[in-house]
């Protein structure tokens, strides 16, 4: 009997080895092949929570300030996904993985769901494992279910390798994300070079024309001739122009001078509401989190265009501007207390809705306008995060 028991217990054990490198395996297999930052981490997500059979999962990371955002999400409940207030700030597993005592996955008590009744799906706990790669805090993964019940140590020694998969993801899909933008700017300003090679050329040669404009009134030439070189300066004006809209515009530096877009955002409100004489109000909504700078660029551009908007055609007194930030979308949302107007109706020189939305769709968004005549104005653009 007692060689029996024996038996039996190796074959479980063999078959909790078995399974924990299954699980291993596929998370590490299916981490290598993903070097974008976003990918990895709801690739991450989705794998934990089959393969542990849980529903709910969530990633914190730390910025170099030692500020936390929410960098992934997974099925949160309502109570969380539909509050994105809720899933800022400093919550009880990052307040003891600041202090140093989530040194090990550990069950928690949600303090973010605390005192919550609608909308909770049944949560109340979740499972904290910290993140960290080579000794350097990278930020906390959580894990829940429904029907929770505290996660055996089995599993939650087995989350502690799943966090080191991830902490490795983390670092590797960073450094890529750096070597994208910095390429980026090397390619920009090899076009920069060139664009300034293509101008000078054109330049050259609308000067030569007019040069030999003038040299043929001078001698008395032919009236046509003189149209002709004129003409062809004239040509040669037009598509440098052209190009120099085209391409320099795109192409320049981004506006936000190195500073992270809420603070640009805050600023830009700021600036206007003074100019305009007008109230100003700017709110950043969930965790500020680092975004494609070609995302964080045309969002910049687009709060520009609208304020620009409001500022010649909404005679408003106050202005309200949000960034909502989620995982899996941004959202950039101007309301103002103008005129209104009917956006069914045809109006005349409607460039800057034309580029705002234009803006919009080249990120894969979409850009939503609430008026009427005398009621103000909403606009509403989101951008899905996954689509970059």
């Amino acid at each position: 009997m007692g060689a029996r028991l024996k038996a039996e217990t190796d074959t479980e054990k063999l078959r909790r080895r078995n399974r924990e490198l299954s699980i291993l395996n596929t998370i590490a297999r299916a981490m290598n092949q993903e070097v974008d930052l976003e990918r990895a981490l709801n690739t991450a997500l989705a794998h934990v929570a089959e393969l542990f059979d849980l529903k709910t999962g969530w990633i914190f990371l730390m910025e170099d300030d030692g500020r936390f955002y929410l960098a992934a999400a997974q099925n949160l409940p309502p109570a969380l996904a539909d509050h994105p207030r809720r899933m800022s700030g400093i919550c009880t597993c990052l307040d003891e993985y600041e202090d140093g005592k989530l040194a090990a996955p550990e069950n928690i008590t949600c303090s973010r769901l605390e005192n919550l009744v609608v909308g909770t799906a049944g949560l109340r706990q979740h499972a904290s494992i910290p993140l960290r790669a080579h000794g350097k805090p990278l930020g906390v993964l959580n894990v829940a279910s429904t029907d929770w019940g505290d996660l055996s140590d089995d599993d939650l020694q087995m989350l502690y390798l799943v966090g080191d998969l991830l902490g490795i993801a983390i670092e590797r899909g960073r450094l890529f994300n750096r070597s994208v933008e910095l390429g980026a700017i090397e390619e920009r300003n090899r076009l920069a070079r060139e664009i300034h090679d293509t101008l000078a050329q054109g330049l050259a040669g609308i000067a030569l024309q007019l040069e030999a404009a003038e040299a043929l009134l001078e001698s008395g030439s032919d009236t046509a001739r003189v149209q002709a070189a004129i003409a062809q300066a004239l040509r040669l004006t037009r598509d440098n122009l052209e190009e120099a809209r085209r391409s320099v515009l795109d192409l320049r530096a981004a506006p936000l001078e190195g500073r992270p877009l809420p603070d640009a955002m805050a600023a830009l409100v700021r600036e206007w509401a003074a100019r305009r004489k007008a109230e100003a109000g700017f709110e950043v909504i969930g965790s500020p989190r680092p975004l494609p700078v070609r995302v964080e660029v045309g969002l910049y551009r687009i709060l520009q265009e609208a304020l620009t908007n409001i500022g010649r055609h909404a005679y408003a007194r106050f202005i309200t501007v949000q960034l909502i930030i989620m995982p899996e979308h941004v959202r950039l949302v101007v309301e103002d207390d103008g005129r209104g107007f009917d956006p069914a109706a045809r109006h005349e020189n409607r460039y800057g809705l034309i580029g705002m939305n234009e803006r919009a769709r080249l990120l894969c968004g979409d850009l939503a306008i609430c008026s009427a005549p005398g009621e103000g104005t909403r606009l509403e653009v989101t951008i899905p995060l996954e689509a970059q």
